[in-house]
């Protein structure tokens, strides 16, 4: 099986996590455990590539987080929770659009060589 380079996906690590936080808020864990699930085991984000993103979209408005815990009847340890804002919606459609003329583009310059 072929693995993807973290070179040739970083720039689309926040469409992924933006991806699955339009379903629901989520913590970091969890949305790292989506990630290689959803890409069939392919490509996994690393921790630390995983926060900076938290920190860069909380930043630019993107996502909010907030503390939970996940027990509803309050036991256990507070997670840190994320969750897509508006502007993140917007960024995201955005991401998608660019993705579609990314593919178009590269796609034009893939072939099997023999």
């Amino acid at each position: 099986m072929v693995e993807i380079s973290s070179d040739v996906i970083r720039g689309y690590n926040d469409t992924m996590i933006l991806y699955i936080l339009s379903n629901e808020p989520s913590y970091g864990y969890n949305i790292s455990k989506q990630i290689k699930a959803i890409s069939e085991e392919k490509y996994s984000i690393k921790e630390t590539t995983l926060y900076s993103a938290f920190t860069r979209m909380e930043k630019n408005g993107y996502i909010e987080s907030f503390v939970a815990n996940p027990d509803p009847e309050g036991n256990g340890k507070k997670r840190t929770y994320y969750q897509i804002t508006e502007n993140g919606k917007n960024y995201y459609k955005a991401k998608c659009d660019e993705w579609e003329v990314t593919k178009d583009v590269i796609q034009k310059f893939i072939h099997k060589v023999d």
